[in-house]
């Protein structure tokens, strides 16, 4: 089918028409994985859902903005893609989908999460990352088995004092928000590994040598007067990051372009890592 007429399809809803955008799906696939990408699909055919043994489900790169109910049949279901979509709402079925270990939803439009989400007991890895988000979602603060969070790019000035409750979350991510200070309630997470807190607005850090299982520290592009103290052997990428004297001044020389460089290396890796079963 060509590029063209595809894209004609793709803005008539019926069923008949999205169901010619994804090929005919008789068959489970031999791996449990279906993957429908990039199809500029406007709604889901509900054929998709038939599935009821499907392990992971890719819709990321569509013109999606709602999900069928027959969805939350698929019970054994350990990853949802749904990036780079239209949702404004997150779909009731989602909720239902009690398996599901990894979500993305970033490049979306949310701006609000249901509080049935905490129904997902098994979620471990989260990204609402390029989102609309004013407010940090309080109910991400009851998936206590939650590991990584990408929550950059939104608009959120601090977190609520419940995300200590997450004392299983390895890496959070929230650079390119609004946050005016360091959260303290983050220096209250001892499992976190990683910290990405880049081009927020934050002037002082505080003392982090006490978090052992720390190991790196993003904080470049904020307007700070200090880099944070940490433990030995724990990496930062930022002002003075490789100084031992906090009050030098930074002159933006290769050091820094170098640090950022490594800083995006390093969240394309944990990226790469956690879409590697789509191979």
């Amino acid at each position: 089918m060509g590029n063209a007429m595809r894209g004609v399809i793709a803005f008539i809803p019926s069923e008949r028409c999205q169901r010619y955008l994804v090929g005919d799906l008789k068959e489970m696939p031999l791996d449990r994985t279906l993957d429908l990408s990039s199809h500029q699909l406007r709604r889901l055919p509900v054929t998709a859902c038939v599935f009821d043994e499907l392990v992971k489900l890719y819709l990321s790169d569509n013109n999606l903005s709602s999900l069928p109910n027959e969805l939350q049949g698929l019970r054994k279901l350990q990853l949802l893609a749904l990036d780079f979509n239209c949702f404004e709402e997150l779909p009731a079925a989602i909720c239902r989908l009690r398996q599901l270990s990894i979500l993305y939803l970033g490049n979306n439009r949310l701006h609000r999460l249901p509080r049935e989400l905490k129904e997902l007991k098994e979620l471990n890895t989260l990204w609402l990352e390029t989102n609309c988000f004013t407010d940090f979602p309080k109910v991400v603060c009851e998936l206590t088995n939650l590991k990584t969070l990408h929550f950059g790019y939104n608009q959120i000035r601090s977190l609520p004092k419940d995300l200590r409750r997450l004392q299983e979350l390895k890496s959070i991510w929230l650079p390119g928000n609004l946050l005016t200070e360091f959260p303290p309630e983050l220096l209250e997470m001892h499992s976190l590994a990683i910290i990405d807190v880049d081009r927020n607005k934050i002037r002082q850090f505080p003392n982090m040598s006490h978090m052992q299982g720390l190991k790196l520290v993003i904080y470049d592009h904020n307007p700070c007067v200090n880099a944070p103290m940490v433990g030995e052997g724990v990496r930062r990428v930022g002002r003075w990051a490789d100084s031992t004297d906090d009050g030098q001044e930074d002159d933006g020389s290769k050091e820094g372009r170098e640090d950022t460089t490594e800083m995006a290396e390093v969240h394309s890796e944990e990226k790469q890592n956690n879409l590697e079963a789509r191979e």
